[in-house]
């Protein structure tokens, strides 16, 4: 026999389950007008039911509210109604600020006023699609061009047209066998869509999108407007240049415009880290890097910290997965350590991240030491920040506030939050931020605080690239709703509320 009060659990379920199906269309129709529909940060489109009410979940959770299923769907079938320009709208945020103060406004009129500045017009985005070249196809090569391929839309975005590799005995064999690893990855899992080989092209086609796969062995000699590409953004994640020397190759070659690093730039080359600074992207400059995932992961949680609380000093320690530059065996490798087995050893080596640190917050320059421990997982790494604090605080003062800016600030596709006390490395493969905070580890002890950030090395780091490259290709959308905060605001929940 039931429960009294449960009776009604499975309708409910069913109920919103019924609601979220009914999403998938309206999602996906304003997906295709680039109308880019979110919930607190998290992209709702190519998402199945269960991803939809996961979100809506997780947000529940997270919020401690109500908004649910039966919330969000009449402001988003209020969206799919009006005729909006381009935008990336949070119905996450716009259901949370209805339902504190919808200031005596139905549903609908709320919704149009919250985009009053987007209805009927074709004009809210004012940049040109950007072509991509992929330079390389290991790792993170085949992850931003999965992301590009995701995120393509309406088209008016970066658009993946060509990936470059060094040339092969067997082009036939190699253009299959790479569309084999873009298909099935044995961390990421499958690929979100079809992938068609075209042997007489020498081309895949990947959800409607034409990829020209090209091979040489200098970064100077391709013509890319034999392809049809023209002020491409070159992607380089080779790993075989990082200053500006060898960078610059690239741009020898017609077609190509900008060079995008995936990994620390050397000398002169800025070192970007989206949503920290990336408004020091000049809209003339050629060559930027995107820093390496470790930078990505703490500074966006150590520029909130020191905002917040001040950072006198402290350590970082990055318990890393192994990378493909280690040894599966022993053997000879130019580094210290690194030549022991990979999958056999924990391998204290250096990390560069701290003195990165220094260079994107001045303030914290000379002020943290650091090192890393590769150890025997292929994904998924976890920083360690050890800080001393210029101001007392508490475990939860200093939780809240983490968690307020990964819910709404100007950080929140950085910055993730989880109050799980049963999560582990491989519950973060996949996870977009650049870190997330792990609440039910933090330590505080006065000015003596312990935070803990997961961070998905492979997937969460380029799709961190890839929100560089977006501002190197000037792609801007208008945000609704209009108001974001700034991290001062994530200090208390009324902000929030009030946003």
């Amino acid at each position: 026999m039931a429960r009294p009060g449960l009776e009604g659990v499975f309708a409910d379920w069913k109920e919103r389950e019924a609601l979220a199906e009914a999403m998938i269309p309206m999602i996906g129709g304003l997906y295709r007008r680039n109308v880019v529909i979110y919930i607190h940060g998290l992209p709702l489109y190519n998402q199945s039911v269960i991803e939809l009410m996961k979100a809506h979940r997780f947000v529940r959770q997270m919020e401690n509210n109500e908004v649910s299923e039966f919330e969000t769907y009449p402001i988003l079938e209020t969206l799919c109604a009006l005729d909006l320009g381009p935008a990336h709208i949070d119905i996450g945020k716009l259901t949370s600020q209805f339902m504190v103060d919808d200031g005596g406004l139905s549903a609908e009129a709320y919704v149009k006023r919250a985009c009053v500045d987007i209805i009927g017009r074709t004009d809210t985005i004012s940049h040109e699609p950007m072509d991509v070249v992929i330079y390389g196809f290991g790792r993170i090569g085949r992850l931003a061009t999965r992301l590009l391929i995701e995120k393509t839309g309406g088209g008016q975005n970066l658009v993946p047209r060509a990936v470059v590799l060094r040339p092969p005995k067997d082009p036939i064999l190699d253009l299959n066998r790479r569309a084999s690893l873009l298909r099935r990855d044995s961390i990421h899992g499958g690929f979100k869509g079809t992938i068609r080989v075209d042997e007489e092209n020498h081309v895949l086609v990947c959800n409607g999108n034409v990829i020209h796969f090209i091979y040489a062995s200098d970064p100077a000699s391709i013509d890319y407007t034999q392809y049809g590409i023209k002020n491409a953004l070159v992607i380089d994640s080779s790993g075989v240049w990082r200053d500006e020397a060898g960078l610059s190759q690239h741009l020898k070659s017609p077609g190509v415009a900008k060079v995008l690093l995936t990994t620390a730039g050397k000398g002169s080359i800025k070192n970007i880290v989206a949503g920290v600074n990336s408004d020091m992207i000049g809209v003339d400059e050629k060559i930027i890097a995107a820093a390496s995932c470790t930078t990505n992961a703490i500074v966006p949680v150590l520029k909130c910290i020191q905002e917040q609380f001040g950072i006198e000093h402290g350590h970082m320690e990055t318990v890393h997965a192994y990378t493909d530059d280690q040894n599966l065996h022993d053997n000879i490798h130019s580094k210290e350590r690194r030549g022991r087995s990979a999958p056999l050893n924990m391998v204290l080596t250096e990390s560069n991240a701290t003195s990165a640190v220094g260079k994107l917050l001045p303030e914290l320059a000379g002020k943290l030491t650091g090192n890393s421990i590769r150890v025997p997982v292929p994904n998924v790494s976890m920083a360690i920040l050890n800080l001393s604090l210029s101001v007392e605080t508490t475990r939860e003062e200093l939780n809240s506030f983490l968690r307020n800016v990964s819910l709404g600030s100007s950080l929140q596709r950085q910055v993730g939050y989880t109050i799980s006390n049963e999560v582990v490395s491989s519950d973060f493969v996949g996870d977009r931020h650049a870190g997330t905070v792990d609440a039910e580890a933090t330590i505080v002890d006065g000015k003596q605080v312990v935070v803990y950030v997961w961070y998905d090395n492979e997937f969460g780091y380029t799709c961190q690239v890839i929100r560089v490259g977006q501002k190197m290709a000037n792609i801007r959308y208008p945000i609704i709703p209009l108001q974001s905060l700034s991290l001062d605001s994530a200090a208390g929940t009324a902000e929030i509320a009030a946003s």
